[in-house]
């Protein structure tokens, strides 16, 4: 994850250097400023997003906001460096991955969304009693390596005594969003899946949910909205709007309930029934995914530092105060 984050941002400044700064906001012909958000992927996983959209909390924030589906944070940070998406969605850890190669305008994290793994472990057979030292021996389909669902579940492999090296197989050779189709005709006895994934495999009988891998790790600053340092210091009321628009979305799913907000989202997922949805976020907010501020704390950048090192992905400390400006979330949040 790191070597490719490495060479994809060699080749997005490169391009920003030819192209000149990232790309001036302007006006729409609503009057709103225009700005593109780039999201490492389309999931439930982030309903106070989309309900902050199909709500209109953007536009009441003069915001008129593009959502493109990046397909993974590399690709996110790689429209972010080079000024094609003004906010970039994703795990923290591509920011400091691109801070440890050396570039001065690197992202700075300005909101929080979730505070916990959003992915499931999903076996066979149900599991009432699931324990995850019966994984010893297993062969899991997992995550990419330097991504946070592949680290996140190492570390709580780690957590039960258990080395991902030795133990267990993990084959991380297939891409994101492609493991449950494969699941299907592996021989794999576990999968790591997100939603809407994880309840697809098990309407289909072909798979169970046995653990939850948010509740496993506790709280862990798994996704954040981060903008490029430049981008940040030449417009604090952008960011400003799009936090408080952000905050609102995160008011609105902790208060309401999973089938009102499976409403409220179902045009972002149009091919997946509400009732579907219903099941969905109530499994998310059971093991309270989403934080109510966007307030990301040292203490759980430290956390995430403390799964990089020992996934072997970092190789020093990086500095809290660089990478992170809660001023946004903290004033959203009065």
């Amino acid at each position: 994850m790191k070597k490719a984050i490495s060479i994809l941002l060699a080749a997005a400044m490169g391009a920003a250097a030819l192209t000149g700064c990232s790309k001036s906001s302007g006006s729409s012909s609503s009057g709103n400023t225009p700005l593109v958000l780039n999201e490492v992927a389309h999931s439930i996983f982030y309903a106070p997003q989309y309900a902050a959209i199909e709500l209109g909390y953007f536009e009441d924030e003069g915001i008129d906001l593009t959502l493109v589906n990046g397909a993974g944070a590399d690709k996110v940070m790689t429209a972010l460096i080079s000024g094609d998406a003004q906010i970039g969605f994703m795990g923290s850890e591509a920011s400091i991955y691109v801070y440890q190669e050396g570039s001065q305008d690197y992202a700075v994290n300005f909101a929080q969304l979730t505070q916990r793994a959003g992915n499931f472990l999903v076996g066979r057979q149900p599991e009432d009693n699931f324990k995850w030292e019966s994984l010893k021996g297993k062969k899991v389909l997992g995550g990419r390596a330097g991504g946070m669902p592949q680290m996140v579940f190492e570390y709580i492999l780690k957590k039960h005594g258990m080395d991902p090296k030795t133990d267990l197989s993990i084959d991380q050779s297939i891409n994101f969003g492609l493991t449950a189709a494969a699941f299907t005709s592996d021989d794999a006895d576990y999968t790591v899946e997100f939603e809407p994934f994880a309840t697809t495999l098990e309407s289909e009988g072909s798979g169970y949910v046995v653990a939850s891998l948010g509740t496993e790790s506790g709280y862990v600053p798994y996704t954040a909205y981060c903008a490029r340092k430049s981008y940040v210091e030449q417009n604090p009321e952008i960011i400003q709007k799009f936090t408080n628009a952000i905050q609102k979305g995160m008011d609105y799913v902790n208060s309401h309930s999973a089938e009102e907000i499976a409403k409220t989202i179902q045009p972002q997922f149009k091919e997946t029934p509400v009732d579907k949805l219903a099941v969905i976020v109530g499994r998310y907010k059971d093991q309270d995914t989403w934080k109510d501020d966007t307030v990301f704390e040292k203490e759980s950048f430290e956390l995430l530092e403390n799964i990089l090192e020992e996934a072997g992905e970092l190789s020093a400390r990086v500095p809290y105060e660089d990478l992170v400006t809660t001023q946004f979330s903290e004033q959203a949040a009065k």
